[in-house]
């Protein structure tokens, strides 16, 4: 009888290591927000997918609390980090590299080579 491996609910053993953080400044390289800038709101490892302030905007139905009031609300969904490039300082679509620099290892520009 053969051993089963280990199932995890991601399909996946370890998180992967994305090449955007939260904060960052991306440009959408494709789809519906092709050419949209925004900053990172929040990134969901396992998922590879990230919420950037103003693109992929969708309708949702809210409805009325004591606080607020009901109606439809536009808000940010989660777009795949395939479709996400980092801005460098310079204001270039760049990508991502790793390297140690004092003994810690930061991301850099491909494009520029500068440390971001």
């Amino acid at each position: 009888m053969a051993l089963k491996k280990k199932e995890y609910k991601s399909g996946k053993r370890f998180e992967p290591k994305l090449h955007i953080k939260k904060d960052d400044m991306v440009v959408v390289i494709s789809g519906n927000s092709k050419g949209q800038k925004g900053k990172v709101l929040q990134v969901f490892p396992k998922l590879g997918k990230a919420i950037v302030e103003g693109v992929n905007m969708v309708t949702k139905h809210k409805k009325a609390t004591q606080t607020t009031e009901s109606g439809r609300v536009q808000e940010p969904a989660a777009i795949h980090v395939a479709k996400l490039m980092v801005i460098d300082k310079s204001g270039n679509a760049t990508r991502i590299g790793r390297k140690i620099v004092d003994g810690k290892l930061v991301r850099y520009s491909k494009k520029s080579g500068e440390i971001i």
